[in-house]
């Protein structure tokens, strides 16, 4: 078992802030704050498919193996989309932080990913 000061860090490094100080955490907690109030669960929900000339790269790049970059970036935008959505909902509700964030994706059609954000919106506080 590692150090209680690693196991602190490791947290941390799932954890991340906005500008606005909102926190998003893929953990149950966040170290040096306490949850003072759970406000719900919040999903932020985005559907993506590439266009004709993303798949033409795609197809390509999957000749060769490896990383299909232009998929890669579409997950990514499609990820932060939905974590935005996520906090813009939570945010709704008067939370400062979403605890538990998890992610799911699905293909629909076998042309569509969904991608689905989901956490619990919480009001934490720091810890004194």
């Amino acid at each position: 078992m590692p150090p209680a000061g690693e196991a602190i860090e490791a947290v941390k490094a799932v954890s991340i802030r906005s500008p606005e100080g909102f926190i998003i955490s893929t953990t149950p907690i966040v170290p040096g704050y306490k949850v003072k109030r759970v406000l719900g669960i919040v999903t932020g929900l985005t559907a993506r498919t590439r266009g004709v000339g993303g798949k033409i790269i795609a197809g390509i790049q999957s000749i060769f193996g490896g990383e299909v970059s232009a998929f890669t970036s579409e997950m990514e935008k499609a990820r932060r989309e939905a974590v935005e959505r996520a906090r813009e909902k939570a945010m709704k509700l008067g939370a400062n932080a979403i605890i538990g964030l998890d992610f799911e994706t699905s293909d629909l059609f076998g042309s569509i990913i969904l991608i689905s954000a989901t956490g619990t919106a919480v009001l934490v506080e720091k810890e004194e």
